[in-house]
Parts: C-alpha cells; structure tokens; sequence
C-alpha cells in the first residue's frame, strides 16, 4: 500500500488575470515501444519539487488481436490478458516510486490510434501538464498524420511538455515570442507563455530567456526595380516595429533586457542555434489549431522547431482552446 505523500503541493500562479497554471497533476504517457522513458523521469524530478501526482497512461495494441478471422471472445479475453500484464508489469517498474511517497496511479489501455487515448484520458483527467518522450519521425510519418508527438501538438489542449532526453540540458528555459502575431498567434497567448514561464521559474528554479525571431521579406525575392531600390528602408522599418513591439511586450514584465533577444532569421533556424549554444533544457512555444489541410501541408513553427532543437519543448495553445 503506497505511504501518503509527505510534500506539500505548491501552486503556480502567475501574475495577471489569467488561470493560474498549477502543477498538481501531472499525466505521464509511458511509451510502449522503448525502453527508456525520458517522460516519466522528467515528471518524476518536477513532482518531487513540487508534490505532484503523477497518472501514467501506457496504450497497448497488437493488429493480430484485431483480425476477424478469430472468435470474438477469444480475442478480447487475449487483449484484457495483455492488458492486465501490462498493468501488473508497470505497476511494478514504479514501485519504488510509491514507496518514496509518490501519489501515483496506472491506466493501461487498448487503442490502436495511441493520441485519440491520449486526448481522451486529458479530457477526463484534466491534467496540468501531459508529458510525452519524443522520437526521430520523418517528414513522410508526419505527411501520414502516424506519430503520436504531431497530433497531440496540435490537438492537445493542455499545456504540453515533449521530453527529448531523461537527463535535462540544463538549468535554463528559452520563450519564444511573437509580438507582432505574425504567426497569427492572437495577441493574449505571448502574455501567456511570459506568465506561464515565470511561474515554471519560480516553482522549478530555471533561468529564463525570452527570445524573438523577426526576418524580413529577402530581397531575392522582390523583382520591381523601384520596390527594390527601397528595400533597405524596409528592412529598418521592419527591424525597428518588431524592436518597438518586443520591448512594449517585455516591457509590461519584470524581466531584465540582458534575458530578451531580438534576432534575425527565421524561427526554425534561429530558435535551435540559440537553444545549443545557450545550454537551454526547456523551449516554450505557443501553438494555435489550424485547418487540416494547412496543418498536413505546411505544419506548425513548434513543429519544424522540435525537429531540429535537442531539448525539451512545452506546447502551449491559447486559453479554452485545442
């Protein structure tokens, strides 16, 4: 019988009129296919600070169980088999943790599209923050909608935290911002990745830098001589809205300018180069739901950025939406 927890749970609230985030409840998807699980170390070393529960959701599926070929009840009575193994197999790999005082609970389920268990279990569960490992996926799994990581990014309405590697890179997190929306990110959600990034500060002990990519049109790309004779006036035009936009934004928070960096370039270039040479453990983003065919086609900033950054990636959608 687990010990009851000793920790206090310590909310985060950060300033301003938005939800307070909290780190109570912490939702941890245990990957069937590897053996290492870099999720789960990550929420283990964050409720440890802070007291949280943590929920583990493994998905088990195996496409033999599902033939019709097979009678029915055989099949199920296989499937509750694995299921329970699977459990009792789990339940034990963490037993340690429940002995330490960790409040946790197993669910084990059968599903053969892993993110419609995932949503499903957030949906009820209401966590605070999902966690999920990550894996190398190619641009053609990605095309297929066949990994778990993209779809949850994008339809995941919680807070959600992609572990690259159980040991963290460091002590420090990066915010990328968007002041002047040209993502067409809606104007609240910078406020909301500054709030949530302090209170993750606070509450975790991370240092934070707070960063802006702004490029220009290239001048490749204009073929009006008279249009391109004005293009250095556009690129200082350009360079001074986004600097005036930034320094409004950081302007309204109590963050040292040595932390806010405006650079040139596009994000997914700039945002993994800063990432290494900054020692960052941790990049917040913020993500908002597009249509279907712009998402197949053409995919989200946090997405082209998690293919190239070597730390951890904390997905955030507006407030009420997924």
């Amino acid at each position: 019988m687990p010990r009851a927890v000793t920790r206090s749970v310590i909310p985060i609230q950060p300033p301003g009129e938005a939800t307070a985030m909290k780190l109570q409840r912490l939702l941890v998807v245990i990957d069937a296919e590897h053996q290492q699980q870099p999720a789960l170390q990550r929420a283990v070393d964050i409720a440890r600070q802070v007291g949280a529960e943590l929920h583990l959701l493994k998905i088990e599926y195996h496409p033999s169980l599902e033939s019709g070929l097979l009678d029915s009840q055989l099949l199920n009575r296989a499937r509750e088999a694995i299921l329970r193994q699977s459990h009792e197999a789990l339940r034990a790999s963490v037993a340690h943790l429940s002995d330490e005082g960790f409040r946790i609970e197993v669910d084990v389920r059968w599903g053969k599209r892993s993110h419609e268990e995932i949503l499903a279990r957030v949906a009820v569960l209401q966590p605070d923050i999902p966690f999920k490992s990550t894996h190398p996926s190619s641009a053609l799994r990605r095309l297929l909608f066949s990994d778990t990581s993209w779809q949850l990014i994008r339809r995941c309405p919680a807070p959600l935290w992609l572990v690259h590697d159980a040991k963290p890179r460091g002590q420090s997190l990066c915010v990328a911002l968007d002041p002047l929306h040209s993502a067409d990110k809606p104007a609240a959600l910078d406020h909301q990745l500054i709030r949530t990034s302090q209170a993750l500060q606070a509450a975790l002990g991370l240092h934070a830098e707070y960063l802006h990519a702004q490029a220009p049109l290239p001048r490749s790309l204009l073929f009006d001589a008279e249009v391109a004779q004005a293009y250095d006036d556009y690129v200082n035009q350009c360079s001074r809205e986004h600097r005036e936009a930034f320094d409004k934004l950081i302007g309204q928070y109590a963050i040292d300018r040595a932390q806010a960096h405006l650079l040139d370039g596009f994000a997914e270039e700039v945002i993994p180069k800063f990432v290494h040479e900054h020692n960052i453990g941790l990049l917040v983003m913020g993500a908002i739901a597009r249509g279907h065919l712009d998402s197949l086609l053409i995919g989200h900033t946090a997405e082209r950025v998690l293919e190239r950054v070597e730390c951890d990636l904390l997905v955030i959608k507006p407030d009420g939406k997924g």
